[in-house]
């Protein structure tokens, strides 16, 4: 592999990483707040049981990433694609790190100090979480919001 293919190949990791922010926006606003709320209410409202029905979107946007590593890595030898697959699968781990150990807990950590940024995305995520309805909720994104939520109020109902 030459250094050119490592680059590109780095470049399109950092490239995918950041698409599945919006992807992850997209999805949130308009098919899980949407058609599929079905399956994203269970989040919103309060349980104490380990998985939620919710859970099911963490398979589905899984296979992308698992589909595009097992082809380019086997039927179709592409390090592009496999560089793809490792953005969205890098995605999916800081997303699941953030969201479900962090902001929501399920594993019992948080880190001692935390960033403005950090700080901020946990606000905006708690302020999303108010709204137990499908409608009238704000802060879709996962990994960035607005500096408003700088000083938001975060008093969970």
């Amino acid at each position: 592999m030459t250094i050119t293919t490592v680059i590109l190949c780095a470049l399109i990791v950092i490239g995918v990483f950041l698409f599945m922010e919006f992807v992850a926006w997209f999805t949130h606003k308009y098919i899980m707040h949407g058609f599929l709320w079905v399956w994203h209410e269970s989040h919103h409202k309060k349980h104490n049981h380990t998985f939620e029905r919710n859970d099911l979107f963490a398979v589905v946007f899984s296979v992308p990433s698992i589909v595009l590593i097992m082809v380019s890595t086997s039927v179709y030898p592409s390090a592009y694609l496999t560089a793809a697959g490792i953005g969205i699968f890098c995605y999916g781990a800081f997303y699941f790190i953030f969201h479900d150990i962090i902001v929501h807990q399920r594993i019992k950590w948080r880190p001692k100090k935390r960033s403005k940024y950090l700080d901020r995305m946990i606000k905006a995520h708690y302020i999303h979480h108010k709204v137990r309805t499908k409608e009238d909720a704000e802060a879709f994104g996962f990994l960035y919001a607005p500096k408003k939520y700088d000083k938001a109020d975060i008093n969970q109902s």
